[in-house]
């Protein structure tokens, strides 16, 4: 019997980190474009809830954020965060939110084999370290926004069921 040969594959970490951000994306995205305009200025008030961010707060916060972890990275500059703050519309936040991951996108192709656990510099940790930390911090968030959907009665779109 021959012996069988397996051909092993990798993928490089630009791809592996471009594709968790991209699935982190679409869940943030969809989350945010599910939660009604008039309802941005949402935050649970009952219980331990007091001082939270609103739900439109929560989706600036992350446009903020993935501007915040690449910065440095030579991709581009940042939008200050101020201007984020700024906005108020819901087509506004979304946008701001759609601008942001196309800059985090810019900062993860740029990881190789080589770079991925180099030191960004004092207390910066590595790039692959920062691209986990950004992935984990939005999954964070996006737990939280499941939250304020359900409490605003709107199921989330990734617990809908397909084709109904």
């Amino acid at each position: 019997m021959p012996a069988s040969s397996s051909v092993t594959t990798s993928a490089s970490p630009s791809a592996v980190y471009g594709k968790l951000m991209s699935g982190m994306e679409k869940e943030i995205t969809s989350a945010a474009e599910a939660m009604p305009e008039d309802k941005y200025s949402f935050a649970p008030s009952q219980g331990e809830f007091k001082g939270v961010r609103t739900f439109g707060e929560q989706v600036k916060h992350l446009a903020e954020s993935n501007y915040e972890f690449f910065d440095g990275w030579n991709v581009g500059a940042p939008v200050d965060d101020a201007a984020i703050e700024k906005l108020t519309s819901k087509a506004e936040i979304l946008k701001a939110l759609s601008d942001s991951y196309a800059y985090a996108h810019k900062a993860t192709d740029t990881i190789t084999t080589a770079n991925a656990f180099e030191s960004l510099g004092k207390d910066k940790g590595t790039r692959a370290g920062t691209a986990a930390f950004c992935i984990a911090h939005a999954m964070d968030h996006y737990g939280q926004m499941v939250v304020y959907l359900r409490l605003n009665g709107i199921i989330p779109p990734a617990s809908r069921k397909s084709g109904m």
